[in-house]
Parts: C-alpha cells; structure tokens; sequence
C-alpha cells in the first residue's frame, strides 16, 4: 500500500473500531480527524480538564495523542489480522499547547514487517491559525495475528 493512499472502507472501518475501543481517547474527547494509507490525524478539543498550571494543554495529553495518531498511521499499513503497540518514542514540545484544539498527525516514515517508524506533529489550532506545537519520532511493533476484527 502507499503512504497517503485512499484507504480500503475495511482498512478505514476497522481503524475506527480499534479507536472506539480506546478509553483514554474518550476519556481525552479525542476524535479522528483524517484516515489515510499511513497517515492519521486526530483532534482534541480544549477543556480546562486538558490542561496544566499555566492554562495550556497539559503535555500529557499532548503526547497521548501523538502517540495514537502514529500508531493508528501504522495500523492502517498492516495486515488485517494484525495490531500495533508502540516500542517508543520521543516528543519535543516546541511552543505552548494552546487553541481551540490540538491536532496530532502520525505518519509513517518506514514501514516494516516488524517495526515502523513513524513522524509525529501537533498542532494547536484556533479557527484558521495553526502553531506547530511538538514534533517527534515513534517506533511501532507489529503484533501478527491477534487482531480482534470482527469483535
């Protein structure tokens, strides 16, 4: 499959079942924004629940959801039977967390047959104005076969 390809609806449903079944991302009111072949962007909108001391988006949910928006990239370039969990990553926070959302794109750099990297960016986001937020890498895992499609 290539990077930035429609995805197939099986590929795109599924990616979404996976999602829904994530708590934190609920917990978070994080939702997805973009699906394609290697590329996923999703969205958290600002709560003063989502933030630190100083009003700006904590960088804990900042990291969440990069970590999750580069690990559903992956997923979308893996077999149908197949799941995903995140071996590492590193996260530079450039700028304050702050808008009326954050915007976290995963997307795949290499994918591989066992591990896939993946570049990570987000963005706050007030109507058009987008402020580059944090950057970062990210190493997945592909687990083979215990996919729960169909669940």
């Amino acid at each position: 499959m290539t990077i930035g390809a429609e995805l197939d609806g099986a590929i795109a449903a599924r990616v979404r079942d996976s999602f829904a079944r994530q708590g934190l991302m609920a917990h978070l009111g994080v939702s997805i924004a973009e699906l394609g072949a290697g590329r996923v962007t999703l969205r958290m909108p600002f709560r003063p629940e989502l933030t630190q001391q100083h009003g700006y988006f904590h960088a804990g949910g900042t990291s969440a959801i990069a970590d999750s928006a580069g690990g559903y990239a992956g997923l979308t370039m893996f077999g149908p039977a197949d799941e995903v969990l995140t071996v590492e990553f590193k996260l530079n926070l450039i700028n304050p967390a702050q808008g009326d959302c954050l915007e976290a794109t995963g997307r795949v750099i290499k994918p591989g047959r066992t591990l896939t990297v993946c570049q990570l960016d987000v963005w706050g986001v007030t109507g058009a104005t987008r402020r580059h937020v944090a950057t970062g890498m990210q190493t997945l895992i592909r687990i083979p076969g215990t996919g729960t499609e169909g669940a």
